[in-house]
């Protein structure tokens, strides 16, 4: 991480959170992928957070330092606990501001329905059809909608979830690719092949080799 530019009176607190162990916990990886997509993918991925949003986060952070040096018998617990409840936290924060960015109140509701179900869904369902099919609109109000809110597609969002979770089982596991091409829902292993690849800039096989 660097830091590009700042004020003189810039201060920051930075909570670093190590890769292997944020994704081995499922309920964490949905609220990492939820948080995560709506701010890389916004044309202006700053969000003004409320003091009193920005005084829980920061507590909550001084709690896990806390804890980093304490002899209590249940520090990585506790640790990944209040992780969670910094990451529910944020995602909070970030669901608030994108209320604020005058889309109007039905837009919003369904902008956020939709990052909701992507988490849970995306592996099973790579179509537009089934979110719009959940959120009870077409899969052309749907795309107006995702694309209105963050200058994206649906496509881009479903695909961005299906490359993180293929980089994830490659760093983290020996399954062949053809595994995990049939746990991502591909049609074949080639298929995979060339989706990762193209969306990578590299192969499933060499990604995992410079991992």
């Amino acid at each position: 991480m660097t830091i590009v530019g700042g004020s003189e009176d810039y201060r920051g607190i930075c909570l670093m959170a190590d890769e292997g162990v944020t994704l081995q916990m499922p309920t964490v990886r949905d609220i990492i992928r939820t948080a995560y997509l709506p701010v890389a993918e916004w044309g202006q991925p700053v969000v003004h957070i409320p003091d009193d949003s920005f005084d829980r986060l920061r507590r909550r952070m001084h709690e896990v330092k806390d804890y980093q040096f304490s002899s209590h018998r249940f520090r990585s617990e506790a640790q990944r606990t209040l992780y969670t409840l910094f990451l529910l936290d944020l995602t909070d924060i970030q669901e608030r501001a994108i209320s604020t960015r005058h889309h109007g109140e039905r837009t919003t509701e369904l902008f956020v329905g939709f990052m909701r179900l992507l988490p849970q869904h995306f592996i099973e369902h790579h179509d537009i059809a089934f979110y719009a099919s959940e959120l009870c609109i077409t899969p052309t109000h749907l795309s107006r909608i995702v694309r209105q809110v963050t200058g994206r597609t649906v496509v881009d969002y479903i695909n961005q979830m299906l490359l993180m979770e293929a980089s994830f089982l490659l760093q983290t596991t020996d399954l062949p690719l053809a595994a995990i091409a049939r746990r991502l829902c591909f049609a074949d292993q080639s298929s995979f092949s060339k989706f990762f690849l193209r969306m990578k800039g590299v192969g499933p096989k060499r990604f995992r080799m410079e991992r």
